[in-house]
C-alpha cells in the first residue's frame, strides 16, 4: 500500500490515513486545525502531532468560546506549558484567532460555510506525482490569507492558508500513486 511520502513513519502514518486530505465540516475541528496550523508555523508538522493532546487539554479541547476568553495571566500560565509550544505570538494567536472565529461564526452561520465558500463546497482535487510537485501556497491560499487577516486573523499566511486547506480536505493533495488518491 502505498502513500504519500511524508508519511513514512508515525504519527504522520495515522494522521494520513484517518485525517489528512478528508473533508472536515465541524466547527470545533476546524478552529482545532486553525489553531495547530499556526503553531505549526516555522516548524515540522510532526512536531505539532506529537503536541496535539497537549493543545487539545491546553486549549479547552478546542472550544473557541472558552479560548476567546483566556486572559494574560492564562497566556502565562501557557507559556509555562511544555506540552505545547511556548511562543507567546502563537499563543496569543490563538486567542485573537478564537474571537475572529467567533464573529465569522455569527456572519456565516458557521465557520464551516465561510471556509468551504472558497471552493464552492467541493473539494479541489489535484494530481500531483510527487511531494515535491505540491506547492506551498496558491492563487485561493494567497485569496484565503488576505480576507483571514482582513476579519483580524493572525498566523495565516498563505502557506498556513494551504496547509489548512490541505488538512481539511479543500484540497486533496494526495499524491497519484497514494492509495487514498482517489478517495
Amino acid at each position: 500500500m502505498k502513500r504519500c511520502q511524508w508519511a513514512a513513519e508515525e504519527p504522520n502514518i495515522t494522521y494520513h490515513d484517518q485525517e489528512w486530505g478528508r473533508p472536515q465540516h465541524n466547527d470545533q475541528k476546524l478552529f482545532e486545525f486553525l489553531i495547530l496550523e499556526g503553531a505549526q508555523a516555522g516548524l515540522s508538522w510532526v512536531t505539532i502531532l506529537k503536541r496535539r493532546s497537549g493543545y487539545k487539554k491546553a486549549f479547552s479541547d478546542f472550544d473557541a468560546i472558552k479560548v476567546s476568553k483566556y486572559s494574560q495571566q492564562r497566556v502565562l500560565k501557557l507559556l509555562q506549558d511544555e506540552s505545547i509550544i511556548r511562543n507567546k505570538l502563537k499563543i496569543n494567536s490563538a486567542i485573537n484567532n478564537a474571537k475572529q472565529f467567533l464573529k465569522v461564526q455569527e456572519e456565516f452561520g458557521s465557520f464551516d460555510k465561510y471556509l468551504w465558500s472558497f471552493v464552492n463546497g467541493k473539494p479541489i482535487k489535484n494530481k500531483f506525482k510527487k511531494l515535491s510537485d505540491l506547492p506551498a501556497s496558491t492563487e485561493l491560499s494567497e485569496k484565503l490569507s488576505k480576507d483571514l487577516k482582513k476579519r483580524g486573523f493572525t498566523f495565516v499566511g498563505p502557506t498556513i492558508c494551504y496547509a489548512l486547506m490541505q488538512a481539511i480536505g479543500m484540497v486533496n493533495d494526495h499524491t497519484s500513486e497514494c492509495f487514498l488518491h482517489g478517495k
